[in-house]
């Protein structure tokens, strides 16, 4: 690609190619900058191998589960092939990231991909190699890294991050993870069903502490069915190698306590990946974790320089990042659109089984907000299609405007969640009400239908009604 480029891209994840492509569709001339694997956390070691392996291990929890309704449906004395587990996991990632990435690329006019480090020189120059580049439009977009935490005697001992524990080639016997929010939840109830003794550890005072209580509670109460040992209000005093093994000390009221394991996984989060690119010879600005600071149309602190993705430190998971990427490229080239992020419609699942799904405020964020809300939580087992299934699991929360009664949020863990909240976005996006969920149909039986029926419950009683009354 001749000639000074349009735009230049830190980093080839998800949000970074999400903007290059909008950047081409304006006619733009694009440099990416990758230092890693093309594709970024999301295809290589994120959402797509931990989500390959979580799909895995459901297949081996469920055969379990035919055992008990009369299905002899697995041989219990047969280990597990790790091997062809982590083959699957290995294939699905190299054909997404040849279809999704590299195809794309190769079939793309106006785009070219730069390996090694970029980092600025001055408001609109980064230096990659002996090279300089100089472009008007300039975005960051190289993610983040997981957070270690400073725990004493960690620098001794071998661990896993959320990167290395998705990229093993055999199973461990035992693992203890240090944390307990998303990474946490998802990955150790992946390894306990593929046989491995799982231990959470978290300093709070339940798992998932940013998610609405109600639905953070069922998913826990299930991992203790499920054998998953959970471990809260937690002081992490040091770690330690023992021979082959890792030990964790640490207090749980007034006791000290020492946690064994095989393999040690700390999952407390993610610190932007900032650290090589020098931000200060632009004067951009960054808050005090790291996390570059941007506004709704993701602009930085730089005239011509934005930011999207994990490293701003918003709401990181893919799709998010990607539209802000999105939204980046359309405020550089197409300023007149006035394109702003809007969070609140945005759902996120976490993949553990009942999913974990939200959207929109949670009853403590709606009042901050102004609003005198309403709450109602349906449990899941209420759902006659989740008595047919056997996933029983899990509660449905809605949060509602009192005086409209708009809905403002839906927070949920139940079985299919991830799919589920979809259709909550919608509604929030399209400026629902109760009244306008309860009075739609729904398919029956189908978990959907537990969107009607909490919104229904918000002015009836649904234990007196038949199915598929109104």
């Amino acid at each position: 690609m001749g000639g000074q480029p349009d735009m230049l891209v830190l980093g080839s994840g998800s949000t970074a190619f999400a903007a290059a492509l909008r950047a081409v569709s304006y006619g733009a001339r694009v440099t990416m900058f990758e230092k890693s694997v093309l594709g970024g956390t999301c295809i290589n070691w994120g959402c797509i191998p931990s989500k390959t392996l979580i799909h895995t291990a459901l297949f081996n929890h469920e055969a379990h589960l035919g055992m008990n309704i009369g299905l002899a449906l697995t041989d219990t004395d047969r280990p597990i092939d790790s091997e062809r587990i982590f083959e699957h996991r290995d294939r699905v990632v190299l054909k997404l990231r040849q279809e999704r990435y590299l195809d794309v690329l190769n079939g793309m006019d106006g785009l070219e991909v730069v390996k090694g480090t970029a980092r600025f020189q001055d408001r609109g120059t980064v230096s990659c190699g002996d090279k300089r580049y100089r472009a008007k439009h300039i975005l960051i977009a190289v993610g983040g890294n997981p957070r270690i935490p400073q725990i004493a005697g960690l620098e001794k001992c071998d661990y896993l991050t959320s990167r290395s524990a998705l990229l093993m080639k055999a199973l461990p016997r035992s693992l203890v993870i240090v944390g307990g929010g998303v990474i946490a939840v998802e990955l150790g109830q992946m390894y306990h069903r593929l046989g491995c003794r799982v231990t959470i550890l978290e300093h709070g005072s339940r798992l998932l502490p940013a998610v609405e209580a109600e639905p953070a509670l069922a998913l826990q109460e299930h991992l203790h069915v499920e054998g998953i040992k959970v471990v809260t209000n937690v002081t992490f005093c040091s770690v330690d190698k023992v021979g082959d093994l890792t030990v964790v000390y640490a207090d749980v009221g007034d006791r000290r306590h020492e946690y064994t394991c095989e393999r040690l996984l700390l999952a407390v989060g993610t610190t932007p990946a900032t650290a090589d690119l020098a931000l200060e010879r632009a004067g951009i600005t960054t808050d005090r974790k790291g996390f570059v600071v941007t506004d709704r149309h993701m602009r930085t602190s730089c005239n011509g320089v934005w930011a999207a993705g994990d490293v701003t430190g918003h709401m990181m998971i893919a799709t998010v990042g990607a539209r802000e990427g999105i939204v980046a490229v359309d405020d550089m080239f197409n300023p007149e659109c006035c394109c702003a992020m809007d969070y609140l419609t945005a759902p996120m699942a976490i993949f553990t089984d009942p999913e974990v799904a939200m959207v929109g405020h949670g009853e403590e964020s709606a009042r901050q907000a102004g609003y005198e809300c309403v709450v109602n939580c349906l449990p899941v087992r209420t759902i006659p299609k989740a008595q047919v299934t056997g996933h029983t699991a899990g509660v449905i929360k809605m949060v509602a405007d009192r005086a409209t009664g708009r809905l403002l949020g839906v927070h949920l863990a139940c079985h299919r969640g991830a799919d589920l909240i979809n259709e909550a976005a919608l509604a929030l996006r399209l400026k629902a009400t109760i009244a306008d969920v309860a009075g739609s149909m729904h398919v029956y039986p189908s978990i959907g239908e537990g969107l009607k029926l909490c919104a229904q419950g918000f002015d009836r009683d649904i234990s007196r009604l038949s199915c598929c009354a109104e």
